[in-house]
């Protein structure tokens, strides 16, 4: 087995590397003046099953390239099989036409990676289960969730708890954490006017008295969050925290969580996360390196990955 890591989150990777102990494979990633990526793998490959560690996350564009250009060495220097190990999967939101006249780009770069030379895919929580569909070759999508079940275990009184889908379209992955649980389930009913702007309607359920924990995939501006957790304290929530999978936070979502009535927002390093991040009062990290690391030992060795989330 060679673990190969890009840039883009590289204290993930060397701890998915402590995980499996076996190092990371000496590979230089650099840039030439123009901002052109150039790729050198510094160990023979030759017949060796490599797993590239790389989330597409900001700045997505460059991250993508060298996670392409890095396969695209692995396979010329005759590695067995490669797996593009993506914590985030950027591009993931844009699964469909939103509209006449725009593209499919998650189908597009499916087929970017696919072509650069991967054999298999190893992703955590898409934002659509249907992508996997894009891609033409083996695809497991990991979940969070046992990671997750297991801090809410050691933090909550789960006699009190009632866990909140922050919309209609994540009801699926709500209700599996709380099955996992064994907590109610609320919804909030929110209308978008436009893109990146949500008003929170109502809340569908009881939450009066009730400790409330919201599950999704992505917080990006932290506006829905952010609304969504108002609506629930002004319906008598006793407090309000979060779970989501990929904090990608862009431009002042920390600081809104902060000022918001969110006690806790708990993330996943499957994103790097920032100096704001770090040291923010009401943001916590876990880490999902146990949980991929697993995986990548499973698939190299040709066992059940599905069994992780029985």
């Amino acid at each position: 087995m060679k673990l190969v890591a890009g840039n883009s989150n590289s204290p993930l990777a060397e701890a998915i590397a402590a995980y499996l102990n076996s190092p990371l494979t000496k590979c230089s990633v650099r840039r030439f003046a123009d901002m052109e990526i150039f790729v050198e793998i510094q160990e023979n490959v030759r017949g060796e099953d490599a797993f590239v560690i790389q989330s597409t996350s900001y700045p997505a564009n460059d991250h993508m390239m060298e996670l392409l250009i890095i396969m695209d060495a692995l396979r010329r220097a005759s590695a067995k099989r490669i797996t593009a190990v993506i914590p985030y999967f950027g591009y993931a939101r844009q699964d469909r036409k939103a509209g006449p006249r725009t593209p499919i780009s998650a189908k597009l770069v499916a087929n970017l990676i696919t072509h650069a030379g991967a054999d298999r895919v190893l992703t955590l929580d898409l934002h659509a289960g249907q992508i996997q569909g894009f891609f033409d070759i083996p695809t497991d999508n990991l979940y969070a969730a046992p990671v997750m079940v297991k801090d809410i275990e050691e933090n909550y009184d789960n006699g009190n708890l009632m866990v909140v889908s922050p919309d209609v379209g994540g009801v699926v992955r709500a209700r599996g954490l709380a099955q996992r649980i064994g907590a109610p389930l609320a919804i909030i009913d929110k209308r978008r006017e436009r893109a990146g702007v949500s008003e929170v309607m109502h809340v569908i359920g009881d939450v009066a008295g009730r400790s409330c924990i919201m599950v999704d995939d992505i917080v990006d501006s932290g506006g829905t969050l952010c609304n969504a957790a108002g609506a629930l304290m002004d319906q008598g929530a006793t407090e309000v925290s979060a779970y989501i999978t990929h904090g990608v936070l862009s431009g002042g979502a920390v600081a809104r969580i902060s000022a918001s009535a969110l006690k806790n927002l708990i993330i996943t390093d499957s994103i790097m996360p920032t100096e704001a991040v770090r040291v923010s009062h009401n943001i916590r990290v876990l880490s999902i390196a146990p949980l991929i690391g697993e995986a990548i030992a499973r698939t190299s060795g040709e066992k059940s990955v599905s069994s992780l989330f029985d």
